[in-house]
């Protein structure tokens, strides 16, 4: 019953249509815009075929170029990786070299301390006719429970029937900022040994800049090479 409404309703269509398009412009340039609207011409079809085709190449360059781009930066990321560890190792090395340097630092200074354990009460002696009481060592001054401080060359020694205190220090090669913290330690080392201070300063070398500060300040200073 359906299907023969609708083969009579296409049959009225078809006849009717024809008489309308003659009778009617209006109808028929809206039918024709209509159609030119919703139907696509086979020209317009051929066009658009080639515009997703480009778009389809497009996408293929574009993911290709994600691809390159993604490798780049895997490889950048692997560089900075290696250089990471390049750093990380050359970290360790310098800082292994400071120690051994400090080390070695260290060990320069001990000997040129023990060395002027020996020299100094002669050069004392001869310079100022001090007389050491006991004999200069290196030390610990107690400054509160289990604090001490750490005097590299430290003793007593007599002048004119006056006791002092020596208070020293060996350096390699001496600068102006040692000659600073030497004078700030005494300072503190006084702060606990009320004794008026002898300060001395032992060095392989120093700058004549250096020389004329260490004199300034009151300080005697001997080279080793006088040893």
């Amino acid at each position: 019953m359906a299907i023969s409404l609708i083969r009579e309703e296409q049959e009225h269509i078809i006849r009717v249509l024809p008489i309308l398009l003659k009778k009617d412009e209006q109808f028929k340039t809206s039918l024709y815009s209509v159609l030119s609207e919703t139907f696509v011409k086979k020209d317009d079809f051929s066009e658009l075929k080639e515009i997703v085709r480009e778009l389809g190449v497009t996408v293929k360059e574009l993911a290709e170029a994600q691809k390159r781009t993604e490798q780049k930066v895997e490889e950048l990321a692997e560089a900075q990786k290696r250089t990471e560890e390049g750093i990380r190792a050359l970290t360790e090395s310098h800082k292994n070299l400071a120690q051994k340097v400090g080390g070695l630092d260290h060990t320069v200074g001990f000997r040129l301390e023990d060395e002027s354990y020996k020299a100094l009460p002669g050069f004392f002696k001869r310079d100022m006719g001090l007389e050491i009481i006991g004999r200069l060592k290196r030390d610990y001054i107690e400054t509160g429970k289990e604090r001490y401080i750490e005097v590299n060359i430290f003793g007593k020694g007599m002048l004119n029937g006056k006791e002092y205190t020596i208070i020293g220090e060996a350096k390699s090669q001496l600068k102006k900022r040692d000659v600073d913290d030497f004078i700030k330690h005494a300072e503190m080392v006084k702060g606990y040994v009320k004794k008026e201070q002898i300060r001395v300063l032992v060095t392989y070398q120093a700058h004549p800049g250096v020389q004329d500060y260490v004199k300034k300040q009151g300080i005697r200073l001997y080279f080793s090479y006088e040893f």
